[in-house]
């Protein structure tokens, strides 16, 4: 099967969460100098949530150094096709910054599991995670990408885990993004004309529409006109 259609079949995945990965306290780096501006995705959004997202954007989680391993191992997992781009070029490492963020028991197992990757890399080619060639980034990653499917995703190995985490935030990120949706070819909820009940299930009920409320309700060449009552109840329009 090909790569991205088959991610596209983890896309309604659940996130791994509740998840205890142990570790050293990164050291401080600078962090990432600009914010997403919260206009971006104030679609939808009632005032509380919109001051909600306003203080979440607000706030930095990870520094530079893992924000840029999170970069690398997001188009490792969906890197850009013939057509489409990678889940950088979508933004996903901005989507997962946010998420970990609005979702905090996401923060230690994945701050961890970057740890792991960079002492993993360090141990195999003396070299940090994101500074590796990708030949040895897939040959770290070949260990944690296939869970065992005997074993409860909550009794896996921490580091496996992790890319089970990564990976299902790095596809939801993506096929929400404009980009996937695009990808995917999904259009929403698109209008259609409504002729009323069939025929034959009104017959085998022994019912029937009344004409005049018929072409009143029914009528599409109204559709957009708004239904009026009078004071006793009856419809005017």
């Amino acid at each position: 099967m090909d790569r991205r259609k088959s991610l596209k079949s983890i896309l309604l995945g659940g996130v791994a969460s509740g998840l205890a990965v142990h570790g050293c306290k990164p050291k401080a780096e600078a962090v990432a100098e600009e914010v997403a501006p919260v206009e971006k995705y104030i679609y939808g959004r009632t005032p509380k949530e919109k001051k909600r997202d306003q203080e979440l954007f607000e706030e930095v989680f990870f520094n530079k150094h893992e924000k840029n391993t999170i970069a690398v191992l997001c188009d490792l997992i969906l890197p850009a096709s013939d057509d489409y781009g990678s889940a950088t070029d979508a933004e996903v490492p901005d989507f997962i910054e946010f998420m970990v963020k609005d979702l905090p028991e996401l923060q230690i197992p994945l701050r961890g599991g970057l740890m792991w990757l960079d002492h993993k890399s360090n141990l195999d080619y003396n070299v940090e995670f994101k500074s590796a060639t990708e030949e040895q980034q897939k040959a770290i990653l070949d260990t944690i990408a296939f869970p065992d499917p005997e074993i409860p995703e909550q009794e896996q190995p921490l580091e496996i885990q992790f890319f089970s985490t990564m990976r299902n935030l790095t596809v939801s990120g993506y096929y929400t993004s404009k980009m996937g949706i695009k990808e995917l070819g999904y259009k929403g909820n698109m209008p259609n004309v409504w002729n009323g009940v069939p025929d034959e299930v009104l017959a085998k009920h022994d019912i029937s529409y009344d004409e005049e409320w018929l072409a009143k309700c029914v009528d599409q060449s109204k559709r957009a006109i708004i239904a009026e009552w009078d004071d006793k109840g009856n419809l005017l329009t």
